[in-house]
């Protein structure tokens, strides 16, 4: 969540003890309401098993019971992180985190999360629901069971609504409406054109034909935080109904969000379609009515509590929300803001993910996707009989094309409302190119598979919103997939874990423009004379990776956002005071300056920001910067020709007790997620 709400929050909070008073409440512990939820019982019969790194398989007897055991395994390694999620989807948080959760609060309650789940509820199935029941149950066994790690027991006991409204709070996130209100809200500024996901990820698919030993593989290569409520929970399922997988999840979900079962797999890159529009508003004098084709209407308006913790104390604060036609309704210093956004009143979310872990064809997984309740990222998809795919999920609008949709647009003509979505069959989708392999790096959904056989532009003609970015990921993965006829497991662990930087990327170029402005520069002829001596990759073998990632770093962070970087002699001159600084020197060995750190491992890292090798950094005290996000959860699934079970790796940067500093599953894959390495991890079936 962006820092949108920072500082209105604070300005919220100085206007209301002035004209209001203090009023407070104490975040005081209800025993009593705890002790009672620990007579909550499954809804079947559960266990919990863990392999050698704490991994959990859970199993249980119906799929309800399944999320049963999931959220309690889960909790037992990182029940904080998972009650924020839900006291976001409450709007709590701020009564926990203070300020900073407050934001996800007033997003939560701009956006009307419990508006779109009592009116969309009935659309989510029995079965669905049940689940959604059964996780939120598992929850409040565990906070029965240990009262001590309960942040705020008044959300207790947490309902099945919950759970499907985390879902509902997320989804808009991954195309970025947040990023929307963030600059609509905390600075009045009008946000410019679409701008890139911060985060990246890479997905490879090969068919049989491609590959050494005529297997279908998958490639799973997400890039998220690695730690908090975007950071990746690996689990291994199989229930007595017949579910079973194993992948990926984020806290509070109970499903897995991308791996595979013994059938097929998928996994997601995220992608940005413009899918969200704002309009500027005409008000009246009273400032609470706007002009709609002539006429003047009542903007919708609520009051809403907002709980933001102060010290020892709760203060509630009062807030204006505001709503038109169009959608929720910002007012800032330079006018009034309607925002629209693709899949508002969707609350499926939930439930495609859960029947898309059940689907065991490719026609039944289409027909799962055509639900179209997941409104945006990619999937790659791959099967046991050697069909991969791609697909560009996007809940696209119906548009005309004539418009410039990404620009603000008026908000008093009622043409520019949408309520219509393009179906699912004018959505790009590539199916087995005879190239035998799709690769996706956030990047354009025209560059999937070898030129002669990409999908066209001109054959999805009028749809409005489609991206049009490219990233160094995907010229490179390009470059290493055009340059081989048959892959084996060698090859794919190669391109995948590539370091190299293309110059005529976006980043390179930057690069490049950095070094020639620092040229000039007297001070910083040894730092450039050092730069022109880089091989362009972040391996670590030669001398300029550590001087050459510091501004690659700042200058990748320019580009996804859309911001003109700062002069080069400046960006070079930083980074030569700080490796001054910190090592005495300029040529830095790469393995003492890149570090995986966590609790007591620590451990050297190669590779960089857009880098296939994917690694974002933060500076710590003593000068070395300490990765926190890219290669995330990986996993590479095999599907033999033989058909025997899938053969399946993964990996992850620390370990499977994300809140737990003193178990051993702290950071017990940390060493081999340095060394890129991977461990098994077999399909359960149910026993």
């Amino acid at each position: 969540m962006k820092s949108f709400f920072r500082i209105a929050c604070f300005v919220l909070l100085g206007a209301f003890l002035l004209v209001a008073g203090l009023s407070v409440s104490s975040c005081v512990s209800n025993t009593a309401r705890l002790s009672a939820l620990d007579r909550t019982a499954p809804p079947a019969p559960y266990r919990i098993e863990r392999d050698a790194y704490g991994v959990p398989t859970i199993y249980g007897e119906t799929d309800a019971a399944t999320a049963f055991g999931l959220a309690y395994a889960h909790a037992e390694d990182d029940f904080a992180t998972i009650q924020r999620q839900v006291l976001a989807v409450r709007g709590e948080l701020g009564a926990v985190d203070g300020a900073e959760g407050a934001q996800a609060d007033y997003f939560g309650k701009l956006i009307d999360v419990k508006g779109q789940i009592a009116a969309g509820i009935e659309t989510v199935s029995p079965q669905a629901r049940a689940m959604a029941q059964g996780y939120a149950d598992g929850l409040n066994l565990y906070a029965a069971k240990h009262p001590k790690e309960v942040l705020r027991p008044q959300v207790f006991p947490l309902t099945g609504e919950d759970v499907i409204g985390g879902f509902v709070l997320v989804s808009p996130l991954f195309f970025g409406v947040d990023a929307t209100v963030a600059r609509l809200f905390g600075n009045g500024e009008i946000p410019p054109d679409r701008e890139p996901e911060e985060r990246g990820s890479n997905a490879f698919a090969f068919a049989p034909h491609r590959t050494a030993d005529g297997s279908t593989v998958l490639v799973s290569n997400s890039h998220q935080p690695w730690e908090g409520a975007a950071a990746w929970y690996e689990a291994r399922i199989a229930s007595g109904e017949g579910w079973s997988m194993q992948g990926a999840l984020f806290p509070g979900s109970p499903v897995i969000l991308m791996g595979h079962n013994a059938h097929l797999g998928w996994t997601n890159t995220v992608n940005r379609a413009d899918l969200t529009d704002v309009y500027k508003l005409v008000l009246d004098e009273s400032g609470k009515r706007y002009k709609l084709d002539g006429e003047w209407k009542d903007l919708t308006h609520r009051h809403v509590w907002l709980k933001v913790k102060m010290g020892p104390v709760v203060v509630p604060v009062r807030q204006n929300v505001w709503g038109s036609v169009h959608g929720p309704v910002i007012k800032n210093k330079s006018g009034a803001y309607a925002i629209r956004y693709a899949g508002f009143g969707e609350v499926r979310q939930f439930e495609q993910y859960y029947r898309l872990s059940r689907t065991k064809s490719l026609e039944d997984w289409r027909a799962v996707m055509a639900m179209q309740a997941i409104p945006a990222t990619n999937y790659i998809y791959a099967d046991k009989l050697g069909n991969i795919a791609y697909l560009y999920n996007a809940r696209l609008p119906k548009r005309d094309p004539a418009i410039a949709w990404e620009k603000v647009l008026p908000g008093d003509r009622s043409d520019l409302i949408w309520t219509e979505y393009e179906p699912p069959e004018r959505i790009p989708f590539l199916l087995s190119p005879p190239a035998g392999y799709i690769v996706n790096s956030n990047n354009l959904p025209w560059l999937a598979t070898a030129p002669a056989e990409d999908m066209k532009p001109e054959d999805y003609p009028d749809l409005v919103g489609i991206e049009t970015w490219m990233t160094n990921r995907i010229l490179r993965a390009k470059t290493l997939l055009e340059a081989d006829d048959i892959f084996d497991d060698a090859d794919i662990h190669r391109i995948k874990f590539d370091k190299g930087y293309d110059k005529a990327s976006r980043l390179g170029e930057a690069f490049l423009a950095a070094v020639d402005d620092a040229r000039a520069a007297e001070t910083l002829s040894e730092a450039v004379t050092l730069l022109d001596t880089w091989d362009w990759t972040a391996d670590g073998q030669g001398a300029a990776d550590a001087l050459a990632l510091i501004i690659l770093q700042e200058l990748q962070w320019n580009l996804y956002a859309r911001e003109e970087p700062r002069p080069g002699r400046e960006i070079l001159g930083d980074a030569d005071t700080h490796l001054r600084k910190h090592f005495g020197k300029l040529d830095v060995p790469y393995a003492d300056f890149a570090r995986l750190i966590r609790g007591k491992a620590d451990f050297p890292l190669a590779g960089g920001p857009e880098t296939l090798r994917a690694l974002m950094y933060r500076p710590a005290e003593d000068g070395r910067y300490t990765a926190v996000g890219g290669d995330s959860f990986m996993l590479v699934v095999k599907w033999p020709k033989d058909g025997s079970a899938p053969q399946t790796r993964t990996i992850y940067p620390f370990g499977a007790a994300m809140g737990h500093p003193a178990s051993p599953h702290y950071a017990d894959q940390a060493e081999m997620f340095s060394k890129e390495e991977f461990k098994d991890s077999p399909l359960p079936v149910y026993q």
